[in-house]
Protein backbone atom coordinates (compact mmCIF):
# COMPACT_ATOMS: atom_id res chain seq x y z
CA UNK A 1 0.00 0.00 0.00
CA UNK A 2 1.38 3.68 -0.33
CA UNK A 3 -0.47 7.04 -0.78
CA UNK A 4 -0.52 9.61 -3.96
CA UNK A 5 2.78 9.93 -3.84
CA UNK A 6 3.62 6.47 -4.06
CA UNK A 7 0.53 6.35 -6.82
CA UNK A 8 2.59 8.93 -8.95
CA UNK A 9 6.11 7.03 -8.71
CA UNK A 10 4.44 3.59 -9.24
CA UNK A 11 1.85 4.94 -12.03
CA UNK A 12 2.82 8.53 -12.91
CA UNK A 13 3.88 7.69 -16.02
CA UNK A 14 1.26 5.90 -17.53
CA UNK A 15 -0.91 8.39 -20.11
CA UNK A 16 -4.58 8.56 -19.92
CA UNK A 17 -5.04 6.51 -23.07
CA UNK A 18 -2.84 3.63 -21.32
CA UNK A 19 -4.71 3.90 -17.86
CA UNK A 20 -8.14 5.37 -17.82
CA UNK A 21 -8.96 8.17 -15.53
CA UNK A 22 -9.89 6.75 -12.27
CA UNK A 23 -11.10 8.08 -8.60
CA UNK A 24 -7.13 8.44 -7.57
CA UNK A 25 -6.62 10.54 -10.53
CA UNK A 26 -9.90 12.04 -9.55
CA UNK A 27 -8.39 13.08 -5.87
CA UNK A 28 -5.07 14.41 -6.88
CA UNK A 29 -6.85 16.99 -9.40
CA UNK A 30 -9.36 17.91 -6.36
CA UNK A 31 -5.95 18.33 -4.33
CA UNK A 32 -4.77 20.72 -6.62
CA UNK A 33 -8.04 22.81 -6.67
CA UNK A 34 -6.18 23.90 -3.01
CA UNK A 35 -2.86 25.91 -4.91
CA UNK A 36 -3.94 29.51 -5.27
CA UNK A 37 -2.36 30.23 -9.26
CA UNK A 38 -3.94 33.24 -9.32
CA UNK A 39 -1.81 34.59 -12.18
CA UNK A 40 -0.37 32.07 -13.69
CA UNK A 41 -3.64 30.83 -14.57
CA UNK A 42 -6.22 32.19 -16.94
CA UNK A 43 -9.94 33.15 -15.70
CA UNK A 44 -11.08 32.45 -19.56
CA UNK A 45 -11.68 29.41 -21.30
CA UNK A 46 -10.75 32.12 -24.61
CA UNK A 47 -7.25 32.41 -23.57
CA UNK A 48 -4.96 29.21 -23.95
CA UNK A 49 -4.75 26.71 -21.39
CA UNK A 50 -1.58 26.66 -19.20
CA UNK A 51 0.06 23.36 -19.11
CA UNK A 52 0.04 21.82 -15.45
CA UNK A 53 4.14 21.13 -15.51
CA UNK A 54 4.20 24.73 -16.53
CA UNK A 55 2.40 26.03 -14.05
CA UNK A 56 3.17 23.70 -11.33
CA UNK A 57 7.34 24.84 -12.47
CA UNK A 58 6.23 28.87 -12.24
CA UNK A 59 4.09 28.49 -8.67
CA UNK A 60 7.18 26.68 -7.26
CA UNK A 61 9.82 29.08 -8.57
CA UNK A 62 7.96 32.35 -6.76
CA UNK A 63 8.94 33.44 -3.77
CA UNK A 64 7.06 32.35 -0.56
CA UNK A 65 5.97 35.82 0.30
CA UNK A 66 4.30 36.31 -3.63
CA UNK A 67 2.19 32.30 -3.46
CA UNK A 68 -0.35 33.27 -0.57
CA UNK A 69 -1.04 31.15 1.66
CA UNK A 70 -0.44 28.08 1.38
CA UNK A 71 -2.68 24.46 2.58
CA UNK A 72 0.23 22.43 3.92
CA UNK A 73 3.43 21.73 2.64
CA UNK A 74 2.71 18.43 0.96
CA UNK A 75 0.93 20.71 -1.47
CA UNK A 76 3.99 21.94 -2.77
CA UNK A 77 5.48 18.24 -2.54
CA UNK A 78 2.19 17.22 -4.76
CA UNK A 79 3.11 19.85 -7.16
CA UNK A 80 6.99 18.82 -7.39
CA UNK A 81 5.58 15.69 -8.53
CA UNK A 82 2.98 16.37 -10.69
CA UNK A 83 5.67 18.37 -12.90
CA UNK A 84 7.84 15.08 -13.30
CA UNK A 85 4.68 13.22 -14.38
CA UNK A 86 3.87 12.20 -17.86
CA UNK A 87 0.01 11.36 -16.73
CA UNK A 88 -0.17 15.34 -15.57
CA UNK A 89 2.49 17.23 -16.44
CA UNK A 90 0.95 18.24 -20.34
CA UNK A 91 -2.91 18.71 -18.61
CA UNK A 92 -4.34 21.90 -19.42
CA UNK A 93 -5.28 24.55 -16.55
CA UNK A 94 -7.92 27.22 -17.72
CA UNK A 95 -10.85 29.09 -16.28
CA UNK A 96 -9.33 29.56 -12.55
CA UNK A 97 -12.17 31.50 -10.13
CA UNK A 98 -11.60 32.52 -6.37
CA UNK A 99 -14.28 34.70 -4.92
CA UNK A 100 -14.01 35.20 -1.17
CA UNK A 101 -16.49 38.01 0.45
CA UNK A 102 -17.01 37.83 3.97
CA UNK A 103 -19.53 39.74 3.83
CA UNK A 104 -21.71 37.49 1.94
CA UNK A 105 -20.55 34.66 3.56
CA UNK A 106 -18.78 33.14 0.59
CA UNK A 107 -15.77 31.25 -0.05
CA UNK A 108 -15.37 29.66 -3.70
CA UNK A 109 -13.31 28.19 -5.44
CA UNK A 110 -12.29 26.29 -8.72
CA UNK A 111 -9.86 25.23 -11.67
CA UNK A 112 -10.51 23.51 -14.59
CA UNK A 113 -8.44 20.71 -16.15
CA UNK A 114 -8.63 19.36 -19.83
CA UNK A 115 -7.70 16.33 -19.50
CA UNK A 116 -6.56 15.44 -23.55
CA UNK A 117 -9.24 13.53 -24.47
CA UNK A 118 -11.79 16.36 -25.40
CA UNK A 119 -13.29 15.90 -21.61
CA UNK A 120 -12.69 17.86 -18.93
CA UNK A 121 -12.32 17.72 -14.82
CA UNK A 122 -13.70 20.86 -12.60
CA UNK A 123 -11.91 21.04 -9.13
CA UNK A 124 -13.66 22.72 -6.75
CA UNK A 125 -11.88 23.97 -3.05
CA UNK A 126 -12.51 22.80 -0.39
CA UNK A 127 -12.65 24.85 2.68
CA UNK A 128 -9.84 26.75 3.05
CA UNK A 129 -9.51 27.42 6.51
CA UNK A 130 -11.03 30.71 7.24
CA UNK A 131 -13.50 31.85 9.22
CA UNK A 132 -15.80 32.62 6.43
CA UNK A 133 -15.12 29.15 4.77
CA UNK A 134 -15.86 27.21 7.96
CA UNK A 135 -19.16 29.83 8.80
CA UNK A 136 -20.50 28.96 4.94
CA UNK A 137 -20.11 25.56 5.82
CA UNK A 138 -22.40 25.50 9.18
CA UNK A 139 -24.69 27.74 6.97
CA UNK A 140 -25.64 24.35 5.26
CA UNK A 141 -27.56 23.16 8.50
CA UNK A 142 -30.00 25.67 7.78
CA UNK A 143 -29.69 27.34 4.67
CA UNK A 144 -31.26 24.98 1.39
CA UNK A 145 -28.80 26.36 -0.38
CA UNK A 146 -25.39 28.91 0.54
CA UNK A 147 -23.76 31.13 -2.09
CA UNK A 148 -20.78 28.96 -2.75
CA UNK A 149 -22.89 26.16 -4.03
CA UNK A 150 -25.07 29.00 -6.16
CA UNK A 151 -21.26 29.85 -7.58
CA UNK A 152 -20.45 26.60 -8.10
CA UNK A 153 -23.51 26.07 -10.58
CA UNK A 154 -22.58 28.81 -12.58
CA UNK A 155 -19.26 28.02 -12.75
CA UNK A 156 -20.64 25.15 -14.22
CA UNK A 157 -22.81 26.67 -16.46
CA UNK A 158 -20.35 29.23 -18.22
CA UNK A 159 -17.61 26.25 -18.54
CA UNK A 160 -19.95 24.23 -20.46
CA UNK A 161 -21.13 27.20 -22.67
CA UNK A 162 -17.79 27.44 -23.83
CA UNK A 163 -16.96 23.77 -23.77
CA UNK A 164 -18.34 21.21 -25.74
CA UNK A 165 -16.85 17.87 -24.24
CA UNK A 166 -17.70 15.37 -21.88
CA UNK A 167 -17.37 16.75 -18.17
CA UNK A 168 -16.23 15.55 -14.56
CA UNK A 169 -16.59 16.98 -11.74
CA UNK A 170 -14.86 16.63 -8.03
CA UNK A 171 -13.44 18.28 -4.81
CA UNK A 172 -12.54 17.21 -1.55
CA UNK A 173 -14.23 18.62 1.49
CA UNK A 174 -16.85 21.26 0.87
CA UNK A 175 -15.43 20.86 -2.66
CA UNK A 176 -17.10 17.57 -2.66
CA UNK A 177 -20.07 18.88 -1.99
CA UNK A 178 -19.80 21.54 -4.16
CA UNK A 179 -19.07 19.51 -7.37
CA UNK A 180 -22.37 17.66 -6.49
CA UNK A 181 -24.19 21.22 -5.95
CA UNK A 182 -23.09 22.64 -9.59
CA UNK A 183 -23.68 19.57 -11.27
CA UNK A 184 -27.79 19.15 -9.64
CA UNK A 185 -28.26 22.22 -9.86
CA UNK A 186 -27.22 22.78 -13.57
CA UNK A 187 -29.73 22.45 -16.92
CA UNK A 188 -30.42 19.87 -18.18
CA UNK A 189 -28.73 19.93 -21.44
CA UNK A 190 -25.54 20.01 -19.32
CA UNK A 191 -26.40 17.02 -16.46
CA UNK A 192 -26.78 15.07 -19.78
CA UNK A 193 -23.24 16.10 -20.70
CA UNK A 194 -21.85 14.91 -17.06
CA UNK A 195 -20.18 11.79 -16.94
CA UNK A 196 -19.16 11.44 -13.24
CA UNK A 197 -18.92 13.46 -10.42
CA UNK A 198 -16.77 12.52 -7.13
CA UNK A 199 -16.81 13.74 -4.07
CA UNK A 200 -13.78 12.99 -1.75
CA UNK A 201 -15.18 13.29 2.62
CA UNK A 202 -17.67 16.12 1.51
CA UNK A 203 -20.63 16.44 3.37
CA UNK A 204 -23.81 15.48 2.24
CA UNK A 205 -26.90 17.39 1.17
CA UNK A 206 -30.03 19.25 2.43
CA UNK A 207 -33.50 18.27 1.81
CA UNK A 208 -33.63 20.28 -0.91
CA UNK A 209 -30.76 19.51 -2.67
CA UNK A 210 -31.84 15.40 -2.36
CA UNK A 211 -35.21 16.53 -3.88
CA UNK A 212 -34.06 18.22 -6.73
CA UNK A 213 -34.59 16.16 -9.95
CA UNK A 214 -30.91 16.99 -11.38
CA UNK A 215 -29.58 15.31 -8.24
CA UNK A 216 -32.05 12.16 -8.68
CA UNK A 217 -31.01 12.09 -12.31
CA UNK A 218 -27.23 12.02 -11.34
CA UNK A 219 -27.26 9.69 -8.63
CA UNK A 220 -25.74 6.77 -10.33
CA UNK A 221 -22.63 9.33 -11.21
CA UNK A 222 -22.03 10.56 -8.04
CA UNK A 223 -19.32 8.82 -6.51
CA UNK A 224 -18.19 9.77 -2.94
CA UNK A 225 -15.80 8.60 -1.18
CA UNK A 226 -15.42 8.73 2.91
CA UNK A 227 -12.09 7.72 4.84
CA UNK A 228 -12.80 4.96 7.50
CA UNK A 229 -12.82 7.00 10.35
CA UNK A 230 -15.04 9.71 8.78
CA UNK A 231 -16.46 12.63 10.18
CA UNK A 232 -17.00 15.11 7.65
CA UNK A 233 -17.78 13.23 4.37
CA UNK A 234 -20.92 11.93 6.56
CA UNK A 235 -22.02 14.93 7.53
CA UNK A 236 -26.12 15.86 6.14
CA UNK A 237 -27.53 13.47 3.96
CA UNK A 238 -26.03 11.48 1.08
CA UNK A 239 -28.55 9.37 -0.78
CA UNK A 240 -25.66 8.36 -3.15
CA UNK A 241 -23.55 5.14 -1.97
CA UNK A 242 -20.51 5.56 -0.75
CA UNK A 243 -17.23 3.39 -0.44
CA UNK A 244 -14.31 3.54 2.69
CA UNK A 245 -11.04 3.99 2.15
CA UNK A 246 -8.42 3.16 4.42
CA UNK A 247 -6.11 5.90 5.69
CA UNK A 248 -2.74 5.96 7.62
CA UNK A 249 -3.91 8.52 9.96
CA UNK A 250 -7.01 8.56 12.83
CA UNK A 251 -9.35 10.37 13.78
CA UNK A 252 -9.88 13.70 12.38
CA UNK A 253 -6.54 13.52 10.25
CA UNK A 254 -8.16 10.82 8.39
CA UNK A 255 -9.88 14.04 6.45
CA UNK A 256 -6.14 15.01 4.89
CA UNK A 257 -6.40 13.49 1.37
CA UNK A 258 -2.47 12.46 1.32
CA UNK A 259 -2.90 10.05 4.30
CA UNK A 260 -5.42 7.93 2.09
CA UNK A 261 -3.89 4.46 1.12
CA UNK A 262 -3.65 3.90 -2.54
CA UNK A 263 -3.13 0.48 -4.52
CA UNK A 264 -2.18 0.07 -8.03
CA UNK A 265 -5.06 2.13 -9.85
CA UNK A 266 -7.31 2.33 -7.19
CA UNK A 267 -7.96 3.24 -3.43
CA UNK A 268 -7.66 0.68 -0.81
CA UNK A 269 -11.04 -0.15 0.01
CA UNK A 270 -13.05 -1.02 3.11
CA UNK A 271 -16.32 -2.70 3.52
CA UNK A 272 -17.63 -0.05 5.85
CA UNK A 273 -16.76 3.03 8.81
CA UNK A 274 -15.45 2.09 11.80
CA UNK A 275 -17.64 2.40 15.23
CA UNK A 276 -16.17 5.78 16.17
CA UNK A 277 -17.47 7.37 12.81
CA UNK A 278 -20.58 5.74 13.69
CA UNK A 279 -21.50 6.96 16.37
CA UNK A 280 -19.74 10.72 15.65
CA UNK A 281 -22.63 10.10 12.89
CA UNK A 282 -25.47 9.36 15.08
CA UNK A 283 -24.66 12.24 17.51
CA UNK A 284 -24.33 14.80 15.17
CA UNK A 285 -27.67 13.92 13.30
CA UNK A 286 -29.91 13.06 16.52
CA UNK A 287 -28.18 16.68 17.64
CA UNK A 288 -28.88 18.57 14.51
CA UNK A 289 -32.36 17.09 14.71
CA UNK A 290 -33.46 18.23 18.23
CA UNK A 291 -32.39 21.84 16.60
CA UNK A 292 -34.91 24.39 15.16
CA UNK A 293 -33.69 25.92 11.94
CA UNK A 294 -33.56 29.17 14.03
CA UNK A 295 -31.67 27.81 17.07
CA UNK A 296 -29.16 26.41 14.57
CA UNK A 297 -28.91 29.83 12.77
CA UNK A 298 -28.33 31.52 16.11
CA UNK A 299 -26.06 29.16 17.15
CA UNK A 300 -24.15 29.36 13.78
CA UNK A 301 -24.04 33.16 14.08
CA UNK A 302 -22.99 33.97 17.16
CA UNK A 303 -19.99 31.47 17.25
CA UNK A 304 -19.03 33.15 14.64
CA UNK A 305 -19.41 36.90 15.83
CA UNK A 306 -17.45 35.68 19.11
CA UNK A 307 -14.66 34.16 17.30
CA UNK A 308 -14.22 36.74 14.61
CA UNK A 309 -13.44 39.18 16.93
CA UNK A 310 -10.39 41.21 17.13
CA UNK A 311 -9.98 40.56 13.20
CA UNK A 312 -9.12 37.22 13.63
CA UNK A 313 -9.59 36.07 9.89
CA UNK A 314 -8.51 31.99 10.09
CA UNK A 315 -9.75 29.61 12.02
CA UNK A 316 -6.07 29.40 13.84
CA UNK A 317 -6.37 32.76 14.55
CA UNK A 318 -9.29 32.54 15.88
CA UNK A 319 -7.89 30.04 18.48
CA UNK A 320 -5.06 31.75 19.77
CA UNK A 321 -5.22 32.20 22.88
CA UNK A 322 -5.36 36.34 22.93
CA UNK A 323 -8.14 35.94 20.38
CA UNK A 324 -10.24 33.38 22.76
CA UNK A 325 -9.73 35.86 25.68
CA UNK A 326 -11.37 38.27 23.89
CA UNK A 327 -14.48 36.57 22.86
CA UNK A 328 -15.08 35.68 26.28
CA UNK A 329 -14.89 39.11 26.53
CA UNK A 330 -17.48 39.64 23.87
CA UNK A 331 -19.90 37.32 25.37
CA UNK A 332 -20.51 39.26 28.28
CA UNK A 333 -21.99 41.98 26.19
CA UNK A 334 -24.00 39.51 23.43
CA UNK A 335 -27.32 39.31 23.38
CA UNK A 336 -28.46 36.99 26.33
CA UNK A 337 -30.92 35.12 24.73
CA UNK A 338 -28.35 34.39 21.97
CA UNK A 339 -26.28 33.11 24.68
CA UNK A 340 -28.87 30.92 26.13
CA UNK A 341 -29.62 29.44 22.66
CA UNK A 342 -26.02 28.65 22.53
CA UNK A 343 -25.74 27.05 26.01
CA UNK A 344 -28.78 24.85 25.44
CA UNK A 345 -27.68 24.26 21.88
CA UNK A 346 -24.63 22.52 23.43
CA UNK A 347 -25.96 21.16 26.25
CA UNK A 348 -28.13 19.20 23.80
CA UNK A 349 -25.26 18.24 21.86
CA UNK A 350 -23.50 16.63 25.08
CA UNK A 351 -27.05 14.69 25.30
CA UNK A 352 -26.97 13.37 22.13
CA UNK A 353 -23.52 12.19 22.59
CA UNK A 354 -24.95 10.01 26.04
CA UNK A 355 -27.49 8.64 24.17
CA UNK A 356 -25.70 6.93 21.07
CA UNK A 357 -23.16 5.30 23.58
Amino acid sequence: MGNLFDCLAWRGDLTFDRSPFGPVDGLILSTLSYVHFDALVSESLQEAPVPLGKAAEGYLSLPAARRGRCRCEDDLKLLRALADSPRFARLGLCCRTDRFVPKEETQFAALAFLLGDGSAFLAFRGTDGTLTGWKEDFNLSFQDVVPAQLEAAGYVQGFAEGFPGPLRLGGHSKGGNLAVAGAALSAMKIRDRIRSVWSFDGPGATPYLLSRPGYQELLTRIHSFVPRSSVVGLLLAHEEPYTVVESNQEGLFQHNPYSWQVLGPDFVRLEEVDAGSRLIDRTLKNWLAGLTNAQRETLVDTLYELLSNRNATTVKDALEPKNLAGALRSALDANPKDLLTVASSLARLAGAALRAL
